[in-house]
């Protein structure tokens, strides 16, 4: 599996060290370099190609956002920061993802999950397309249609996937079952809601209405429904 090779510009040196932690963690992810201010960063990428930037805003010399506003050919972005005031301007200018401080691993992980990975070897296999799942329901495999469901709410060691019809319980991790679904129709809005994207009615920057039920959004998942 290609690597998608990153660097962080970051110069609160917990963070970055956090940001390392996490990327660590994540298989597909590779570390390349850390910088604690944006024109070292400039430098290094005339002659190195990353494939993302995680870019804090309040940086020393040359703040994130005109930095970000340099680069003629940008890679994929995720903004790492403390001012949920420039969620806008981040997604205006394309970001991938904004991320906001204190941010857990299950978060950034949401965030990295929405990158294409690096392009491949072409091969004469045809990709699997599904869509549905099958999930462990009272010992029995049950088949859950993407197109059916509404959300999905952790609860504790189980989670509860909600449909026009029925809600299920299943013995999963909100992680498992994240991965299991396919990024373009769901969206993880909070630590223990994932939503159709397809069902949302109505949202503010506190809450996402699904037939009828309002479903808040985390602290750390604000701004994560702007580009929609």
């Amino acid at each position: 599996m290609s690597k998608v090779s990153s660097i962080i510009i970051e110069d609160e040196p917990l963070a970055a060290k956090v940001l390392a932690d996490y990327i660590s963690q994540v298989p597909f992810l590779e570390l390349k370099a850390t910088f604690k201010d944006a024109i070292i960063a400039t430098d290094y990428l005339r002659d190195h190609k990353v494939n993302l930037i995680f870019l804090d805003i309040n940086l020393p010399k040359l703040k994130g956002m005109a930095f970000l506003r340099t680069l003629t050919h940008p890679p994929a972005v995720i903004i790492t920061t403390a001012y949920h005031e420039y969620a806008v301007e981040g997604f205006n200018l394309n970001v991938t993802d904004y991320l906001l401080k204190p941010f857990e691993f299950d978060r950034f992980l949401v965030a990295v999950n929405k990158l294409k990975p690096p392009a491949k070897e072409v091969t004469n296999a045809k990709p699997e397309s599904r869509d549905y799942i099958f999930l462990t329901v009272q010992k029995k495999k049950v088949k859950i249609l993407f197109s059916e469901i509404l959300f999905i709410e952790s609860q504790r060691e189980y989670i509860k996937i909600v449909t026009g019809k029925w809600e299920y319980l299943s013995k999963i991790s909100t992680h498992e079952i994240e991965a299991m679904l396919p990024p373009d129709l769901f969206r993880r809005v909070h630590r223990s809601f994932i939503i159709s994207i397809n069902k949302i009615e109505a949202y503010t920057a506190d809450m996402v209405e699904i037939n009828g039920v309002a479903i808040p959004i985390g602290k750390g998942y604000r701004g994560c429904l702007e580009n929609l």
